[in-house]
């Protein structure tokens, strides 16, 4: 299971023409749980990140500051450090292009392709953008408008020297061919390759005249030129290898990379030039680099002008660091655009932390505390290692196989950048564990003395579960995970390879004093604004909620009748007919054959979630036992979606899969009620999710 070979892993290097804001935080935190992740695996990781200091528009900003650019960096550049700090990213090195060695590197390799004749000088005529600091040529250009950013565009007619990029066509276009993996995810790779087959690719201009532009590396061949800022900004991959770790350089451990990060919007300069410079110097190129999507503000790109530009360090005030960075990576798959609201998020952390994780700690801890005085109970040896437990505990071995097979699920999604998928797995264990406790009822066996021995085990089993749940949350939340082990009284080296070998049981420790804190996750209430800045209307506070009673959950309990007097269910696609008002009017008659086509099963809600632009539908993550499902229900009217997580509702198991409002539906729920819905069906006893109903 282990891993020895290094894992090297870049952010690009952002841009120091203004603050950081979601994009800057959502690409570093996804590198930085890559990077945490390897580290518990066993593997020498080098994690990079920094800033491109040099070109135009950075010129342009410190002018307008009325100060010198290298004091407009040193200015912003504080600011991504200290983010980097509370948002607790683990980058190994920052890089910072008006570094001296930096630039010393990237004369060196801008000398190499020019001794090579791989760079000429000619004359060019173009359509400049100053945003992208790019030329763009007559048939790209609509309106006047750079394609891109879509701002006026100058035409230029200059001298500057190029880089012979296109020689390599045909050579990069075999290379993303005969490997999958290099771009990701596929679409993006689709995007790259359609535009390498079906265009010729142009030699790139490098250079930029200093009557033009002088703040840049000046080129080591002519003195009346600064390097173009892409070329000096994509060297920093090759470049911080050889300086940042100071000692000797590691190029030659962790050259090619494992994973350069990068938002969609800079795919082309790191798939295309960047991967033909590396062709040029004889050097290998990455093995993956990875396109993420972009987040909007309630369906609104962000920008200053609309005033909604989410700002991560008032998300860490609010939230809290380790939520903001759990939500990232949940809502949306990772490769996908997403969308961003307060709103959104404040649900999240109630159903996902607060009633999900954060529960189930508060309630072990309250057990603990009132049936041990607060001592983690003894359990025998043959509990620990298996034996006897198999007869007298089946759903203790139940709780422990899911904990302990969770490595390898979450492995594959580590592996292929599925963050959401793999906090789901997390997510479903956390209910796995709960629902274990729920059916020992550890409340009840601490009134029968002649069940002590099997409250031990009930108890220590909950408090193993949340130790091994923390190792595998340490890398998205480890703030979190370091506060579970030291409530629950262990000591804890996270930066140890904790996941090198697979998780064993039973490294809790018994007799250890639990130092119970407050809550792990407080909840959140949103409470409506309409003047909230960012662009907002619905502002998050946190409140914190105290348990009390023992096995107490946070879930709130809605009024569901027991015995519903009418079953209609709840469409997921084409909307079905009401019901008859009147009693007189027969409904229609089916046989039994008829309904015994349809498959009814029980299913426990494991995070539910309003779909965005509608009152009524709630999206629903459902266990089914043995599978996970995506359920889309009009319960919207009636439920919020934090008072349906934990409960065990029935399902129509075997409808076709449809699309609502765009999200994928796969069953439907059935509910009481004639034109609006009026409770949930639901079971009387506990029984386990995939339960057939008869």
């Amino acid at each position: 299971m282990a891993d020895a070979n290094p894992f090297y892993i870049t952010t690009p290097i952002y841009y120091v023409n203004d603050v950081p804001h979601i994009g800057h935080a959502y690409t570093t935190i996804a590198a930085d749980v890559l990077a945490r992740y390897r580290r518990l695996r066993g593997r020498e990781v080098f994690f990079l990140t920094g800033l491109d200091e040099h070109g135009q528009k950075v010129q342009q900003a410190a002018a307008k500051a009325g100060i010198d650019p290298q004091a407009h960096c040193d200015k912003l550049a504080p600011q991504f450090q200290t983010l980097w700090q509370r948002l607790n990213i683990s980058n190994d090195a920052f890089i910072r292009t008006t570094d001296l060695e930096h630039k010393s590197i990237v004369q060196r390799y801008l000398r190499e392709l020019y001794d090579k004749n791989l760079i000429y000088k000619d004359s060019y005529t173009g359509w400049y953008c100053t945003f992208d600091e790019r030329f763009w040529t007559e048939k790209d250009v609509e309106s006047g408008l750079c394609p891109d950013c879509k701002r006026p565009v100058e035409q230029l007619s200059e001298h500057n020297y190029f880089f012979k990029m296109g020689q390599y066509q045909d050579r990069l276009i075999e290379h993303i061919m005969t490997h999958p993996d290099f771009i990701r995810p596929e679409s993006r790779r689709n995007e790259v390759l359609g535009f390498l087959q079906t265009q010729k690719l142009g030699d790139l201009s490098i250079s930029r005249p200093k009557s033009r532009l002088s703040w840049g590396i000046e080129l080591p061949f002519d003195n009346d030129y600064v390097t173009y800022v892409w070329f000096d900004a994509l060297v920093n991959y090759m470049s911080a290898l050889e300086y940042l770790p100071h000692g000797k350089p590691i190029g030659n451990r962790f050259w090619p990379a494992n994973v350069h990060l990068v938002g969609k919007d800079i795919l082309t300069t790191h798939a295309v030039y960047w991967s033909t410079m590396l062709m040029a110097l004889n050097l290998p190129l990455p093995e993956t680099i990875f396109a993420h999507g972009w987040w909007t503000v309630d369906g609104e790109k962000m920008s200053k002008s609309r005033g909604n530009v989410v700002d991560p360090n008032q998300m860490v005030e609010q939230f809290g660091a380790d939520a903001f960075r759990y939500f990232l990576l949940r809502e949306v798959p990772f490769g996908q655009d997403g969308d961003f609201s307060e709103r959104a998020m404040a649900r999240r952390v109630n159903s996902d932390l607060a009633n999900g994780i954060g529960n189930l700690l508060s309630r072990t801890l309250t057990m603990i505390e009132r049936s041990y005085g607060g001592t983690l109970p003894n359990v025998s040896k043959d509990y620990l290692n298996g034996e006897a437990a198999e007869g007298k505990y089946p759903l203790l071995v139940h709780a422990k196989n899911s904990l302990l097979t969770l490595g390898d699920q979450l492995d594959y999604s580590f592996r292929d950048f599925e963050f959401n998928n793999l906090l789901l797995h997390i997510t479903s264990r956390v209910s796995d564990v709960d629902t274990f406790i729920d059916q020992h009822k550890p409340w009840n066996l601490a009134k029968d003395q002649s069940k002590r021995e099997e409250l031990s085990a009930v108890l220590y089993t909950a408090a193993e579960c949340l130790r091994i749940l923390s190792l595998y949350l340490y890398p998205v939340m480890p703030n979190a995970a370091k506060s579970i082990v030291e409530q629950l009284g262990l000591t804890v080296d996270f930066e140890s390879p904790l996941l090198k070998e697979k998780v064993k049981w039973g490294e809790v420790q018994s007799g250890a004093k639990i130092r119970k804190a407050g809550a792990l996750f407080p909840r959140v209430e949103v409470a409506t604004s309409d003047s909230i800045g960012l662009g907002i209307k619905e502002k998050a506070t946190v409140k914190k909620t105290d348990l009390s009673g023992e096995g107490a959950k946070l879930v709130t309990e809605s009024s569901i009748p027991s015995q519903p007097t009418a079953v209609a269910p709840i469409p997921t696609g084409t909307p079905l007919p009401t019901p008859p008002a009147a009693a007189s009017v027969a409904s229609p008659q089916i046989t039994i054959d008829e309904f015994m086509k349809i498959q009814l099963k029980t299913a426990k809600v494991l995070s539910a979630e309003r779909v965005p632009k509608s009152e009524k539908l709630i999206k629903l993550q459902v266990s089914l036992g043995a599978e996970q499902r995506q359920i889309v229900a009009g319960i919207g009217k009636k439920y919020e979606p934090d008072a349906l997580v934990g409960k065990t509702i029935v399902i129509v198991a075997n409808l076709k899969p449809a699309k609502l409002m765009g999200v994928e539906s796969q069953g439907m729920v059935l509910a009481a009620g004639d034109a609006d819905v009026r409770g949930l069906l639901t079971v009387l006893e506990e029984v386990d999710p995939g339960t057939k109903v008869k």
